[in-house]
């Protein structure tokens, strides 16, 4: 059996119960070692079989989890965040159906969460967003046009770029020339949940400067919106004046 397990933002109390458990229960690991923090692998019980995905091909990842299989053992593949995004599961998802070999999928919690509770902010405000736009820049790996992040900057909703550090000052072209004013609020979280986090907040005219003035490469989130703005409508949901299934407005 594999488990695909979400390792968390970076804290390592941050990985599920169950992730942890699957952890401590493997006869083979195999983590996204250019992402995921190593102190995760302390939940591994001696004599765990360790791999380092960074450094091997999607055949050589299947390889190990075949011969795993042939030895009746269950591996857990550990991936940084929630696996979901960004992850490159899929293929793997697809070379292991075609095997036959069994998987589930343990998930965890993604990194733009652990930005948001970096920035202690909330993405979706009452009249400033109510949509969060998970996207990256095209770099090595292109991006469809439709989904540029210029494309995607007319609506001014909340935006998290992943993968998009070292694109900053395109970035940023784009977050302007698709709507965003330049001094929209902006924020880059360096390692968000880690030990050694960094918050760097800026605006989307200054985007750029603040990731060369830090000599920030990667590891960051980069996200823009008003929500990290001081004006929204407080929400309906403890409104006195509003009714609910739970409870009358007040009169």
């Amino acid at each position: 059996m594999v488990h695909f397990v979400g390792a968390g933002s970076g804290a390592v109390d941050l990985i599920t119960v169950r992730g942890a458990r699957l952890l401590k229960e493997a006869d083979v690991i195999i983590y996204a070692g250019s992402l995921v923090n190593p102190a995760l692998l302390d939940y591994a019980r001696e004599g765990c079989e360790i791999h380092d995905s960074a450094k091997m091909t999607l055949e050589q990842v299947i390889d190990v989890i075949r011969a795993a299989e042939a030895a009746g053992k269950t591996t857990v593949r550990l991936h940084t965040g929630d696996s979901s995004i960004y992850g490159a599961v899929r293929e793997q998802f697809d070379e292991l159906d075609r095997l036959g070999i069994a998987y589930d999928v343990c998930p965890g919690v993604s990194a733009f969460c652990g930005a948001a509770a970096a920035l202690k902010a909330e993405y979706t405000l009452p009249d400033v967003s109510q949509s969060v736009i998970i996207t990256r820049a095209a770099g090595r790996t292109p991006v469809p046009e439709r989904e540029s992040i210029r494309s995607f900057a007319q609506h001014r909703a909340t935006m998290v770029l992943f993968l998009t550090t070292s694109l900053a000052d395109d970035a940023q072209r784009q977050l302007i020339e698709g709507g965003y004013p330049e001094d929209t609020p902006a924020a880059i979280v360096y390692k968000a949940t880690w030990p050694d986090e960094r918050i760097f907040r800026c605006t989307v005219g200054t985007l750029g400067e603040t990731v060369r003035s830090n000599k920030l490469t990667k590891t960051s989130l980069i996200v823009v919106g008003g929500f990290l703005g001081d004006n929204y409508d407080r929400s309906k949901l403890y409104d006195p004046g509003f009714t609910t299934e739970f409870r009358q407005a007040e009169r």
